[in-house]
């Protein structure tokens, strides 16, 4: 058993264990991407992309009182889905809870089986991408990171 999740991502996981319909999956993904603000064309800029997606995907975070809070934005529905279910889940957790933190919970949402593999690979870049803009403002902050 993975250590303990997030409330937000045991939350989601959950959501999605719920049904075993993997177009009802793609169903709930979708409804995560009407629910993602967009990003302004402005941080659309390479910076901010994911890289090794096929789909153009973009990713900023900032801390809050020491949580960190994540937008992001996509080109292509399933995949800004995959986004959004991830800026939902890790917004407001600390950069320490976000690095420890394995992406292993993907299998637990049945997603990864419904997932194409360049879809599921770009799952775990956007995750990959997410932690290392986390490692970077804590350091930028100077919080201990073990």
């Amino acid at each position: 058993m993975p250590s303990q999740r997030p409330a937000a991502i045991e939350k989601i996981v959950s959501r999605f264990q719920q049904t075993t319909d993997p177009k009802r999956r793609y169903e709930q993904l979708l409804w995560f991407a009407k629910k993602l603000d967009p990003l302004p064309a402005d941080q659309k800029i390479p910076a901010n992309k994911v890289p090794g997606c096929v789909s153009q995907v973009f990713v900023l975070a900032h801390l809050d009182q020491g949580r960190v809070v994540y937008q992001a934005d996509s080109d292509a529905q399933i995949t800004k889905g995959l986004v959004a279910l991830l800026v939902q889940g890790l917004t407001g957790l600390t950069p320490q809870e976000i690095l420890d933190l394995s992406p292993d919970f993907i299998q637990d949402t049945h997603l990864d089986v419904s997932l194409t593999p360049s879809r599921a690979n770009g799952f775990y870049n956007i995750f990959k991408k997410m932690q290392t803009l986390a490692r970077d403002l804590a350091a930028e902050e100077s919080l201990p990171i073990s």
